[in-house]
């Protein structure tokens, strides 16, 4: 696994992707801040908090894999945000 400085770019970048994938949605129907649209965004912006928070915890007993956890937990999460953004 890379380091935790990658890991914490992969959190940004994946969940501002789908932010701006929402964002997009949006100005492409016309509508603007839809309420299915601000609960993706809502929900985005609470996982990465969590994630960096967990990313950020210390003390851990073994960080190696509960970074790679994190990862997994990225991918899973981001996984099911992305599935919503493309039900709109």
């Amino acid at each position: 696994m890379g380091s935790i400085r990658d890991l914490k770019k992969d959190i940004n970048f994946v969940l501002g992707d789908i932010i701006e994938a929402v964002y997009l949605w949006e100005l492409s129907t016309g509508q603007k801040q839809t309420k299915e649209g601000n609960a993706i965004i809502d929900e985005a912006i609470d996982t990465f908090d969590e994630l960096i928070a967990k990313v950020n915890d210390r003390s851990v007993e073994n960080r190696q894999s509960h970074l790679k956890e994190v990862n997994k937990e990225l991918e899973t999460k981001a996984t099911a945000l992305i599935e919503k953004v493309n039900s709109l």
